[in-house]
C-alpha cells in the first residue's frame, strides 16, 4: 500500500474515546482455537504485553511469514487487531471464518491504493487498533526486507502512534509454499510505540517505516523468548508483560 497525495483530512473522533470491545465471536474464537494452536500447538510466548496501548485507535505493524500471523497477533496483544486480508483467504474452509471473526476485513487482488486506505481508516475511526503487514505480503526469511510506507501513511493522516511487533519463527511453521504446518515454538515479542509521522511527506513517512523496520528485525535477531513457567492458562490481558 503506498502513500497517496494529502486529500480533505477525515472527520476522525479522538482515538482515546473508541475501543471496540470484543465479539462473543471474537472470544469464542481466541479462547477456543487460536488459544490452543498458539499456546499448545506451537508452545507460544509474547514479551512485553504492557507496552500495547489498550485504548484507542492503533496501527500495529509486523512482519509477516505466515498466514497464521493475523490471528496469532490479535490474540497475543490482548485487543482485537483487523488485519486487511486478501479477499480469496475468506474463501478458505475454516481459515476464512477465523480470520473474519477476529476482525480481518477483505481487500479484493487489484482495488486501488485510495479503497484499501479508505476501508483502513474506516476501521481507525471505529478505534481499532489496525493490522498492516510492512512489506505487504509473505516474507521467506520472515523478515522485513521491503517495507512500504501504507502503515505510517495511515498513522499520519489519522494522528496515532504505531506498534512494532515481531513475529518469530512462523515463516518456519508455515511458510511460503508450505501445506503443513511443522510444529515449531512460534513467540511474539512486542516493540515500543513509534510516534505518528511528523506530516505526511516522503521524508517523515520514510523515517517512520525505517524506525519500525529497525526495531522489528531487531526483536527479531532476539530469537525465541527464553524457557520460563507457564503462567496461566488464559489469553493475554494488559497485565501481562512477558509470558
Amino acid at each position: 500500500m503506498s502513500p497517496l497525495a494529502p486529500g480533505p483530512e477525515p472527520r476522525f473522533p479522538p482515538p482515546a474515546l473508541l475501543t471496540p470491545q470484543p465479539s462473543f465471536i471474537y472470544r469464542l474464537v481466541s479462547y477456543l482455537l487460536v488459544f490452543p494452536l498458539y499456546r499448545l500447538l506451537f508452545r507460544g510466548r509474547t514479551a512485553s504485553n504492557g507496552q500495547v496501548p489498550m485504548e484507542g485507535a492503533l496501527v500495529v505493524v509486523a512482519n509477516h511469514g505466515s498466514h497464521l500471523d493475523p490471528p496469532l497477533v490479535g490474540h497475543a496483544l490482548g485487543r482485537p487487531v483487523a488485519f486487511m486480508a486478501k479477499a480469496e483467504l475468506f474463501r478458505v474452509p475454516l481459515l476464512g471464518p477465523i480470520i473474519r471473526a477476529c476482525g480481518a476485513y477483505p481487500v479484493s487482488r487489484g482495488a486501488s491504493d485510495r479503497e484499501a486506505i479508505r476501508v483502513a481508516m474506516a476501521r481507525l475511526a471505529e478505534g481499532w487498533a489496525t493490522g498492516v503487514f510492512l512489506d505487504g505480503t509473505r516474507q521467506g526469511n520472515g523478515r522485513v526486507n521491503d517495507p512500504q510506507h501504507g502503515a505510517a501513511f495511515l498513522a499520519a493522516k489519522a494522528g496515532i502512534p504505531l506498534l512494532p511487533v515481531a513475529i518469530v519463527n512462523s515463516h518456519r511453521a508455515l511458510g511460503t509454499g508450505r501445506l503443513w504446518p511443522r510444529l515449531v515454538p512460534i513467540h511474539i515479542r512486542i516493540g515500543q510505540p513509534v510516534p505518528p509521522p511528523a506530516s505526511r511527506r516522503r521524508a517523515d513517512l520514510e523515517a517512520t517505516t525505517l524506525a519500525c523496520q529497525e526495531q522489528i528485525n531487531g526483536l527479531l535477531d532476539q530469537g525465541l523468548l527464553p524457557p520460563a513457567k507457564l503462567r496461566s492458562a488464559l489469553p493475554p490481558t494488559d497485565q501481562d508483560h512477558d509470558r
